[in-house]
């Protein structure tokens, strides 16, 4: 490897390594970036053809875990290689695209790819940071039109250390599980490569966090302190630029405005009362649409070369769409800032109507619908036994997960027809959003030991369906009577911003048009004590402390309202599992017993399963055991019958065997399920017998005495002084 040129950034303690190479030079931009061991290769392309037939920007992110990284190989017996993208890998895609996407220019349409494949990972050090840092660092870089560079840091505070705690950058994996908050964000500076003296101020375009109910004050301070860091990212990028950085391509808008006037002529105030005027509640503007296509219908008779080409996407009839979009926002960014006047009529702090329901499907362990506004999200929840866990095997993550929640957005939701092929993106991040929310509060594995999967199905969407999801799942639990430490809710908080004054508006609760058109999404979950989870994304270059603290406070008091009502809807979850729910019953034994318990080949533990109707039992190396049936009968008597083996039997007690075996020198009984000791025939009765089976046969039940234990485990019996007095035989 040839290595070009070198950048190196110390970060906390840990110094990050970027590298320029020959190893990618068909790429747009490239780079190495590294941490210890850990080392991610990151590329950037841009697309010479633009796609003016789309009304979005095609950026994809891929983030590529390898197996090889973390020297390990898995797959099925047939097929060793990595297939489909795990979760993790996913969210860490999303992750870096919501840092880069807001800093691209507006109605920029041609295709951008930025790959980040890992190469190596030694375990210590997170993959992804460096990943996001390498994303900026090869779009900054090279020709590609884009509004950076950015800093990505990941923040963790240690408990350990005192009071105050100790904020840690760029954690390990053990001081992240040991954290009480969790935080990843990625900020810019502005003014950047020609701010003033002093620098210009770090503003936050992206937040990532999960935390065990932290206050507001606390993610302000990790900003605060992080600002340091960040700035030291973004510089030694701003040096890289000035030293090997490419000259950028002339982004001109794409959009012909050669009818603009003959437009806002046929329009005149119509499309401003569409959007104004309209009957207070919620909406999706549907008159617009009206507008529009009136509007298309107009143009295409007008210019009637043009009638077949795509409505709202190219030519003449095309730049409509254009028109309308940029119109409508700054009507709705207008009226907000200046009439505190939403699209539903509210003003920017009320939360459209709130309502709950319970149990809602009978045959469900749980159930809750969550309605706010427009948005409604059915809830349910299934319980089962340890066996149904998620294995995981991934490069950093291999284990098992006990809770696990689904998000699903059918097109039905929004009035929508499209096909219906799995979970998309979008759907794992609001699915693993939901579930950081939640974590927090579950009871300890030992306490409940049961696996936990909520799917959350949105049945109506007009925006923030995402932390409706987190409270009608909140529902769920308590409904199913899993015992939560607290309930948790989650609200949307928003933001309508002119950047040519500054002025702005902080919305709570939004909805629909206002994620469409707004500039920001702030989701924030929570108890009645503290955070447990944000996200936020933004469509603006970034944001300042005095924004985040409003966004912040505005959605603790949507929280705690929110919480009001789930709580007058189920002040706490139920006291009893849904007689549909298994039954399940765990206990400690000796891990040397282990092996008794499930016998040579597996033959004790098949015969307890098949003696009580299909029971799962599942056995840790640690000794715990947990017996889950849908029976609490079967549940007893599996439970009972493992008691039995591995139980330490003492000299004295007394038990009711079963003869299992029959010898000329006595008689073999079972004890205790599982251990069987030996009755000499003179011990079966106080006087001289024949023959064992002239008193007991295989089945007899009979009172025995544990009379002594040899060295080598075995055990001898003793029916005489156990008072045994045999039936008379015919």
């Amino acid at each position: 490897m040839a290595v070009k040129d070198t950048f190196e950034i110390k970060v906390g303690s840990k110094p990050i390594t970027i590298k320029t190479t020959n190893w990618t030079e068909q790429a747009s931009g490239s780079c190495l970036v590294s941490c210890g061991e850990t080392e991610v290769l990151v590329t950037a392309v841009l697309s010479p053809f633009s796609r003016p037939d789309i009304d979005y920007f095609p950026l994809t992110v891929e983030y590529e875990e390898r197996f090889y990284a973390a020297g390990k190989i898995f797959g099925s017996r047939f097929m060793k290689r990595e297939s489909r993208p795990t979760e993790e890998a996913i969210l860490t895609g999303r992750m870096i695209d919501r840092a880069i996407r807001p800093l691209f220019p507006k109605d920029f349409k041609k295709e951008v790819q930025v790959v980040v494949t890992c190469l190596s990972w030694d375990g210590e050090n997170d993959p992804d940071i460096l990943g996001m840092i390498g994303a900026s660092f090869a779009l900054a870089t090279s020709q590609i039109p884009w509004n950076g560079p950015l800093g990505a840091i990941r923040i963790t505070k240690n408990p350990s250390t005192g009071a105050q705690g100790e904020w840690v950058f760029n954690s390990n994996y053990t001081q992240r599980k040991e954290s009480e908050l969790d935080l990843t964000l990625s900020a810019i500076e502005r003014p950047a490569l020609s701010r003033a003296e002093g620098g210009g101020d770090i503003l936050v375009n992206m937040i990532e966090m999960g935390a065990k109910e932290v206050d507001e004050k606390d993610v302000l301070q990790a900003y605060e302190v992080a600002k340091k860091e960040l700035k030291k990212i973004i510089e030694a990028q701003i040096s890289a630029i000035k030293k090997i950085g490419k000259t950028k391509d002339v982004f001109e808008p794409a959009v012909e405005l050669d009818i603009e006037n003959e437009i806002k002529e046929w329009l005149g105030d119509k499309l401003e009362e569409a959007v104004t005027n309209a009957p207070k509640g919620e909406k999706n503007l549907g008159a617009t649409e009206v507008l529009k296509e009136e509007l298309i219908k107009y143009l295409a008779e007008k210019y009637p070369g043009e009638e077949n080409l795509p409505a709202g996407r190219q030519g003449k009839t095309g730049q409509v769409l254009a028109y309308f979009e940029k119109e409508i926002k700054r009507i709705i960014i207008r009226n907000i800032i200046e009439k505190d006047h939403r699209p539903d009529g509210r003003k920017s702090t009320e939360i459209r109507p709130l309502s709950c329901e319970v149990a809602v499907l009978p045959r469900a362990h749980g159930s809750g619908v969550f309605f706010r506004g427009l948005t409604r999200v059915l809830s349910i929840l299934t319980l089962g036994g340890p066996g149904d866990q998620q294995i995981l095997e991934g490069m950093e993550f291999v284990g098992k997960k006990r809770f696990l929640h689904h998000y699903n957005f059918p097109p039905f939701s929004s009035g929508e027809t499209a096909p219906m092929r799995g979970p998309k993106r979008r759907e794992i991040g609001h699915g693993a959003l939901v579930e950081k929310a939640l974590l927090p509060m579950l009871p300890d594995v030992e306490k409940f030991p049961y696996t936990i999967r909520i799917v959350s199905e949105v049945v109506s969407s007009n925006g923030s369906t995402s932390q409706a999801s987190v409270c009608a799942a909140c529902i769920a639990l308590m409904d199913a009577g899993v015992p939560i430490k607290e309930p948790v809710a989650g609200i949307s908080i928003g933001l309508a911003k002119d950047e040519e004054t500054g002025k702005y508006k902080v919305l709570t609760d939004i909805q629909g048009p206002e994620d469409h058109y707004g500039d920001m999404d702030f989701k924030v979950a929570g108890t009645k004590n503290g955070i447990t989870a944000i996200q936020m994304d933004i469509k603006i270059d970034g944001i300042d402390k005095k924004i985040m603290e409003e966004a912040l406070n505005r959605a603790k008091d949507a929280r705690l309202k929110i919480l009001d009502i789930i709580k007058k809807e189920l002040p706490e979850p139920r006291k009893n599992l849904s007689p549909y729910a298994p039954k399940i019953f765990s206990m400690m034994i000796n891990p040397a017993k282990i092996g008794e318990v499930v016998g040579p080949k597996g033959s004790v533990i098949n015969k307890i399963i098949q003696e009580c109707n299909g029971v799962a039992i599942d056995i840790e190396d640690s000794g715990l055991v947990c017996i889950t049936g849908q029976s609490q009968e079967d549940v007893d008597k599996a439970a009972n019958w493992i008691k039995g083996i591995v139980k330490e039997i003492e000299i004295g007690e007394i038990f009711q065997g079963t003869v299992r075996k029959i010898m000329d020198f006595g008689a073999f009984v079972d004890i205790l399920g599982g251990q069987s000791g030996l009755v000499h025939i003179s011990q079966l009765v106080p006087y001289k017998i024949r023959g064992v089976e002239d008193v007991v046969k295989i089945g007899d039940v009979i009172p025995v005495k544990v009379t002594s234990i040899d060295e080598l485990g075995r055990i001898n019996l003793s029916a005489v002084e156990a008072g045994f007095k045999p039936k008379a035989r015919n």
